[in-house]
């Protein structure tokens, strides 16, 4: 697994991608699916936050944060381009790990807050828990070539590349 500043340093231009697909809107925005306690698949709408050195989510008390306390794996996809290019993608899966450290939710929470243009927390805003998001794996697809990448997949494995050569 890689942390997303490790999957920047190994893969800018992907990172760079993902980064631009997150926050397509002015804001992170992605469907996020789980895995549901009988092994079936769960999507949901999440607004991932992505600092300098980390991808997060704030997640509200429900299915999707029992189904990442109980199981850790993910999937999160972005939002695909408006036409013509509807069919560009880009998509990760991994397994995160809850973030526990006050300080750290606050930053978090304060970006968020920032990226919205919103002065104060609501009431029940803090009922919500933090994950990192780790990656295993990433694909970005492109309906036409980009200057930086090939139009069709292009695949990342954190196995593959988070190890420098020996």
């Amino acid at each position: 697994m890689a942390s997303w500043a490790t999957f920047e340093a190994a893969a800018p231009t992907l990172a760079a991608t993902g980064r631009r697909f997150f926050y397509m809107y002015g804001v992170g925005m992605g469907f996020l699916a789980t895995v549901r306690r009988d092994g079936g698949p769960r999507v949901h709408p999440i607004c991932p936050i992505l600092t300098e050195d980390a991808l997060f989510a704030l997640i509200v008390p429900g299915p999707k944060l029992a189904d990442l306390r109980r199981d850790g794996q993910y999937a999160l996809h972005c939002l695909t381009s408006p036409p013509p290019r509807q069919d560009d993608a880009f998509y990760i899966t991994g397994t995160v790990t809850e973030v526990t450290d006050p300080a750290i939710w606050d930053r978090v929470a304060a970006r968020f807050l920032t990226e919205r243009d919103i002065a104060s927390r609501w009431p029940g805003f803090e009922t919500q828990v933090l994950f990192e998001f780790h990656i295993e794996r990433c694909l970005v697809t492109l309906t036409e070539a980009s200057s930086e990448l090939p139009a069709g997949h292009t695949v990342w494995r954190a196995h593959h590349s988070a190890r420098p050569p020996a």
